[in-house]
């Protein structure tokens, strides 16, 4: 497919520090989150008005999907606005704690695991053509996305029984197979949930839940373009090369823990790779995949960076500490040692880790070194400004967000999901979009201004539905 959607889901750590005997239960603090998104919709439960989705997650977790987005570059604006919603909600949800005469500090973390070893996920959904085998292109992917994580993932400082370890993943650790259907346990490295949120005749979704939330634009640009290339590969069955690992979910936990990204992994076919050498057999395959068909700009340019990141990876990894989030934060911690004379095992170095993920502006440590022009940027700020009202102009999300605005200016009842569009009083009138790729505003502009003249008086209205 050369015209796809693409999407990610984001869970948020969040911590609730009393400063006082009285504290504040994460469940209320979650609910103060939402507090200002109250709307016709479940309360714990909303979309927004760039398209995107806002809710709780099991374990207490505020997550943000994004809205449905037609390039990686547009991927990431997406995800960069959440945070910064989240960042919004955050600030209305102090106010509303010190109402209660709570003293404490609220923290939220764009990061994948807490203190005490729980996991939260970060989810990738690339839209795929449901004429694709899906258990030929998982196959295919595996060992693609268990080797990725020498540039995806987030870095993580591990206490383990036999000492610290800082480990270039934090989601691997938590990963126990190859495939299946649960998110929650024995998560895997690709879910097989079959939930398109479109024509089920013509597309999958394909969900894959291995990677680490990343705060680097760099990063999470190179991580869904990458990514987005080897799909294409596969679709065309491109690639001419059996890369199965005989092992995948051993190779994703020893891979993290070597920060060489250099270890060798045995095949099925009984060869031994690197990482490195996996990903370069893949960046060189989709070199020659550009020359030959036609791929997008983006695209292009995720394979330049592919090439060059693995180039650094290759010969020392340090020179990617402006590009790639473990590395990045590996450099701030070992200055920190330095200066402070400080050890691996001292708490203020995994105080130091979560730090990176606070998306505060004013707070996170990732977003100090930013301000201080210490790691490269993909994005501008206007246009993550804009994308936390304005949704994806070339998606079905533009239908969905613009739908929002108009039901709110004129206070008509509502309620959505991802392809469909409930509105009236009884929310009886029904918009169903199974075309991701449908932008037609003027349907749902019209359908709202026949429900303001008739005020759902005209008992026919009950039947209506409006196909996409």
């Amino acid at each position: 497919m050369q015209k796809r959607i693409y999407g990610i889901e984001t869970e948020y750590g969040i911590i609730f520090t009393p400063e006082g005997r009285k504290t504040l239960p994460v469940e209320k603090a979650i609910r103060f989150l939402f507090e200002k998104l109250i709307t016709t919709e479940h309360f714990l439960n909303v979309f927004l008005e760039n398209g995107a989705r806002f809710y709780q997650d099991t374990g207490c977790h505020p997550e943000y999907a994004t809205p449905e987005c037609a390039s990686p570059r547009q991927l990431i604006v997406y995800d960069k606005a959440g945070e910064r919603i989240l960042e919004d909600l955050q600030v209305y949800a102090e106010e509303k704690i010190r109402e209660e005469r709570i003293a404490g500090k609220l923290s939220i973390f764009k990061n994948n695991t807490d203190f005490v070893g729980n996991s939260y996920g970060c989810h990738e959904n690339y839209l795929v053509d449901r004429d694709v085998d899906f258990y030929y292109l998982a196959e295919q992917l595996i060992p693609f996305l268990v080797t990725r994580q020498i540039y995806t993932g987030a870095g993580k400082v591990f206490q383990t029984q036999d000492g610290v370890h800082y480990c270039i993943s934090q989601r691997a650790q938590h990963i126990y197979q190859k495939i299946s259907g649960t998110t929650t346990n024995d998560r895997s490295i690709i879910n097989t949930r079959d939930e398109p949120h479109a024509d089920r005749e013509k597309y999958r979704r394909l969900h894959v839940i291995v990677g680490d939330s990343n705060m680097s634009e760099y990063t999470n640009f190179l991580k869904v373009g990458a990514c987005a290339v080897v799909l294409q590969m596969i679709e065309d069955n491109f690639i001419n090369q059996d890369f199965t690992l005989r092992n995948p979910v051993k190779a994703i936990k020893d891979i993290s823990y070597d920060t060489t990204c250099k270890r060798r992994m045995r095949l099925d076919n009984g060869r031994e790779y690197s990482p490195i050498e996996i990903q370069m057999e893949y960046c060189e395959m989709a070199q020659k995949y550009i020359e030959q068909y036609p791929v997008s700009d983006e695209l292009r340019q995720s394979v330049a960076m592919w090439q060059h990141v693995l180039d650094c990876l290759n010969t020392d990894p340090d020179q990617l500490d402006r590009e790639i989030d473990w590395v990045i934060k590996r450099k701030m911690i070992r200055s920190y040692i330095d200066r402070n004379d400080a050890s691996w095992n001292d708490p203020r170095v995994f105080m130091l880790d979560l730090q990176y993920h606070d998306l505060r502006l004013n707070r996170g440590l990732y977003y100090l070194l930013e301000r201080a022009g210490m790691v490269e940027r993909v994005l501008d700020d206007d246009e993550v400004i804009k994308a936390k009202t304005e949704p994806p102009p070339d998606t079905r999300a533009r239908m969905r967000g613009e739908f929002i605005k108009l039901a709110r200016q004129n206070s008509i009842q509502y309620d959505l999901d991802w392809s469909n569009i409930r509105l009236g009083n009884l929310l009886n009138v029904r918009v169903i979009c199974n075309n991701p790729f449908e932008t037609d505003i003027e349907k749902v502009a019209e359908l709202v201004r026949t429900i303001q003249k008739t005020n759902l008086r005209k008992t026919s209205l009950s039947k209506l539905v409006i196909q996409s």
